[in-house]
């Protein structure tokens, strides 16, 4: 089951997909991941997110539960399309969501997010394809943040233009952060 972890929401059950073809982040990981990014941005108020990869939604609707403006969800898979519909539904954020149901390897050009949240599949390459295809579609506003769950042990290249400011392990997970 996951949960919420803070903010307006907190608390609150998601449902997830249906399947193996997701992998939902685990509330350890979730946990870290959010502990990581508020002490480098302090507050979520007014952010401009993007959830690649967004399976329930989970990484979104946190951040949105935090203060988050909007978020643009990118999914590919009918399960997880169908999960986040019936999330966003069941949390009053139809309003705060855009759904694109397309893979997150081709981006097209789309206005820039403050921060950019995404958990490809724990493939060898997978952190570096994601955040060269954000790289490619200008996705990060300057200034701005995108955290990528890989396995643990891999490594994510900066492509030109951010650079890895952090990164932690966490169970099987490895959480790398860039910034624009």
């Amino acid at each position: 089951m996951i949960r919420i972890i803070a903010g307006q929401w907190r608390g609150r059950k998601l449902v997830a997909p249906v399947g193996l073809d997701t992998r939902p982040t685990a509330d350890r990981t979730r946990e870290t991941l959010f502990s990581m990014l508020v002490s480098r941005l302090g507050t979520f108020e007014g952010l401009r997110v993007a959830d690649l990869y967004a399976g329930s939604g989970a990484l979104a609707f946190e951040a949105l539960s935090r203060g988050a403006e909007s978020a643009v969800l990118v999914e590919h898979d009918r399960a997880a399309l169908k999960a986040i519909e019936t999330n966003a539904a069941s949390l009053g954020a139809a309003g705060q969501i855009a759904v694109r149901a397309m893979s997150a390897k081709r981006l097209p050009r789309e206005f820039g997010f403050d921060l950019i949240l995404a958990d490809p599949p724990y493939e060898q390459g997978s952190g570096n394809a994601v955040a060269r295809a954000v790289a490619e579609a200008q996705w990060l506003n300057p200034g701005g943040w995108m955290a990528i769950e890989t396995e643990r042990g891999a490594i994510v290249e900066a492509p030109e233009a951010m650079s890895v400011e952090a990164t932690r392990d966490v169970g099987r997970a490895r959480i790398t952060l860039l910034r624009a």
